[in-house]
């Protein structure tokens, strides 16, 4: 019988999390690359023109440097995914080559989006973070997967089965980045799914008028509303991590961790997406209340047996997602959205987004998946 992951010499085990770390991003790129998802038309074109075409003519080291960057991650983890199948070069050159296809796969479908624009430097800087990525990947792969502290650490707090779970922990303070209409209200999809069957069917469709007629909420409610959102998501998202926790990790640390985390990229991302003063306009009335009622959740069922824990994880992001998708947008929110100017950010705004949609169903996913062994610490 073949040795099991945690019995395997160092040196000779794979990654899952880098594998699972590896789809996430691959999605997010995608995901950005053809944001907003609208317009889709045929310019006439081929679509490997831009190949030949001369290098734009208005380009700014901003968007170079996005460019090089946000493949850099790419190509180190396909690098890390592969070992130790492939090492050295040829870990390099595969690496290099599948984040160079991926980008001109990305770049020749961009031909049939009105709102963005294929270009071959595009191209090039992608393949030349991609490069970097494999290159930086290949030096560290032994030491990041079997040698490193995180891993140590990794294997004597979470179990052995976390490895999904433990890419989604690290994804939720990343998804507070995109503007919500209310604290920790992700999978608003909706406004979405409106949005795109308008287009389809070239006549307005508004799914939430359609499932609540005339619903018009006094600000009490939206206050009730928000507070609701806001205690679900978090203690959902909370609860996902003490079910990944063995015995004797530092719980309490972990979770004014990621809930740290969380924090501060949502008052980062108000003050950089719309202007410094609005640092902290999150922080609303139904907000506090309920990220008070979350921590008293959570306190609560720390200790809690693990089942009971999964079980209430999904509860709350269920009642979450249901009362987020069945209340009108906050009309104070959309009158703050009026200063936020995307901009060059768009590819950024896309993947925040992309983040913020998904990952309450991606939790649930995961926390219904049978093979997660939840019983055992």
């Amino acid at each position: 019988m073949s040795a099991s992951i945690d019995e395997q010499p160092a040196g000779t085990r794979g990654s899952p999390v880098s594998r699972a770390a590896l789809l996430a991003y691959l999605l997010l790129i995608v995901y950005a690359s053809w944001f907003p998802f609208s317009g889709w038309r045929s310019s006439g074109m081929s679509p490997f023109a831009f190949l030949t075409l001369k290098m734009p003519q208005y380009w700014t080291g901003f968007d170079v440097m996005v460019n090089v960057v946000g493949y850099i991650p790419l190509g180190l983890l396909i690098v890390v995914s592969l070992y130790p199948r492939l090492r050295g070069v040829a870990a390099i050159v595969v690496g290099a080559v599948l984040a160079a296809a991926l980008s001109g796969v990305m770049e020749t479908v961009q031909n049939f989006l009105p709102s963005r624009v294929p270009s071959s430097l595009d191209l090039m800087t992608n393949a030349a973070g991609g490069l970097i990525g494999a290159f930086i990947g290949n030096l560290g792969a032994r030491s990041y997967l079997n040698e490193s502290r995180l891993y140590q650490l990794r294997q004597a707090w979470f179990a052995p089965h976390a490895s999904q779970g433990l890419v989604l922990l690290c994804l939720w303070p990343l998804a507070q980045i995109y503007p919500l209409g209310y604290m920790f209200g992700h999978g608003q999809v909706l406004p979405i799914f409106s949005e795109w069957l308008s287009t389809w069917l070239d006549q307005d469709i508004d799914l939430l008028a359609m499932l609540r007629p005339g619903a018009v909420l006094t600000v009490e409610q939206y206050w009730l509303s928000e507070t609701i959102i806001t205690a679900c998501g978090m203690t959902g998202a909370l609860l996902t991590m003490l079910c990944l926790l063995r015995q004797g990790a530092p719980r309490l640390w972990l979770l004014l961790a990621m809930l740290g985390a969380a924090l501060l990229f949502k008052t980062l991302s108000s003050s950089l997406l719309f202007t410094p003063a609005n640092a902290f306009v999150w922080v609303t009335p139904g907000a506090q209340g309920g990220f008070l009622i979350g921590l008293i959740m959570v306190s609560g069922l720390a200790f809690a047996p693990l089942v009971a824990q999964r079980r209430l994880a999904v509860v709350t992001l269920v009642l979450s997602l249901l009362v987020v998708n069945s209340i009108p947008v906050n009309p104070y929110f959309v009158s703050t959205l009026q200063g936020w100017v995307q901009g060059k950010f768009l590819n950024f705004n896309g993947a925040a987004q992309f983040l913020s949609l998904l990952w309450p169903f991606c939790a649930l996913w995961f926390l219904l998946l049978p093979s997660h062994k939840l019983n055992s610490r």
